[in-house]
């Protein structure tokens, strides 16, 4: 990437690597999205125990790692490989891989303008990046209609050339959270009880699918993932109080859907 963050990252965050050098108990690399290197010691490679490093990881990999420790006046940062769970590693390759599209999208702009790489950043990219922390999530307002470059104090003829290229080559991703409800009641109008709790999820724009007598797979598609979740929990919170006043037994089994 040609844009690199100013600083170094915070203990805990997850951040994309290039593997620069393998040794026997030790891995360096360079933070792709910062001008540091840091190192992953043996023991954060993988649980267990390790014969060959390099079944694990080779020169020119690109890894996701979990910040460990920051020495800032030594310029060392310890990394974990290990720490990183599927879900963090596919969520942080995909975020990465959206600001990759979106830089390149913007050099093209900058090549049809005659501008190259740095001066776009000059002019646009970094007046997106002051407001919005990197460049793919500005490009996702512009194609949700919340952000005009204009009101950034981009010039007219770059403003308008960016919006109309963003407009038809981004799209914005979506994230799909949800999970198996189980549900029953040993009440006489028990078809009812059910379909009023049903009908509840429904009505907060929950997709319910019947697999089969007392499971229900639940999910809920949204652009951004806290709101995925927090609209989930919402829907569930209130199913699990009216499931109590309906006298029925229910039970939510998160998994991603």
């Amino acid at each position: 990437m040609f844009y690199k963050k100013k600083g170094f990252p915070e203990v805990n965050d997850i951040v994309m690597c290039t593997v620069k050098k393998v040794l026997f108990h030790s891995v360096f690399v360079n933070l792709d999205e910062y001008d540091k290197e840091g190192m992953v010691h043996i023991s954060e490679v993988s649980p267990g125990r390790i014969r060959n490093i390099r079944d694990f990881v080779v020169e020119d990999k690109k890894i996701a790692c979990k910040v460990l420790k920051i020495d800032r006046e030594k310029g060392h940062i310890d990394l974990s490989l290990r720490r990183v769970n599927l879900k963090q590693k596919r969520k942080k390759i995909d975020e990465y891989k959206q600001e990759i599209k979106a830089e390149k999208l913007l050099e093209n702009v900058g090549k049809e303008l005659k501008l190259d790489l740095k001066k776009m950043y000059e002019e646009v990219g970094y007046k997106i990046i002051d407001n919005y922390e990197n460049l793919s999530d500005g490009f996702h307002e512009i194609v949700n209609g919340n952000l005009k470059l204009s009101k950034l104090g981009v010039k007219d003829n770059i403003a308008k050339k960016l919006e109309l290229v963003v407009n038809e080559k981004m799209k914005t991703p979506t994230v799909i959270v949800g999970g198996i409800l189980k549900l029953s009641t040993t009440e006489t109008n028990g078809i009812e009880i059910i379909k009023k709790i049903l009908n509840n999820l429904i009505s907060k724009k929950i997709e319910v699918t019947y697999l089969g007598a007392p499971k229900y797979k639940i999910s809920l598609e949204e652009k951004d993932y806290k709101a995925a979740e927090t609209k989930l929990k919402e829907a569930i919170d209130s199913t699990l109080q009216l499931g109590k006043k309906l006298k029925a037994d229910i039970e939510f089994n998160r998994k991603n859907a």
